[in-house]
């Protein structure tokens, strides 16, 4: 399946805390057959019991919001009020 799609790396950051390393990953994904249209999405790895998965619906949508839940996730911002996918 993933390589019918093409993946359009936006952000990636590490955050490492007691329990192990949190990994927030942004990306824009799409069919690869030309003209298809994108979809954004940021993924969280690494906690539990947490929404690890937000949709965006365009690209500075989901720069802006991968900032938010990285702020989130220090406890510097609230969580991020798009509701996870």
């Amino acid at each position: 399946m993933l390589d019918q799609m093409t993946l359009y790396p936006i952000a990636d950051d590490v955050l490492f805390a007691p329990g192990g390393k949190v990994v927030i990953r942004t990306y824009g994904v799409a069919p690869a057959t030309t003209g298809a249209s994108v979809s954004y999405r940021t993924w969280v790895t690494g906690i539990r019991d947490q929404p690890r998965y937000w949709h965006w619906g365009h690209f500075e949508d989901a720069t802006s919001g991968h900032r938010r839940v990285l702020e989130w996730l220090t406890g510097r911002g609230p969580q991020p009020s798009q509701a996870p996918a």
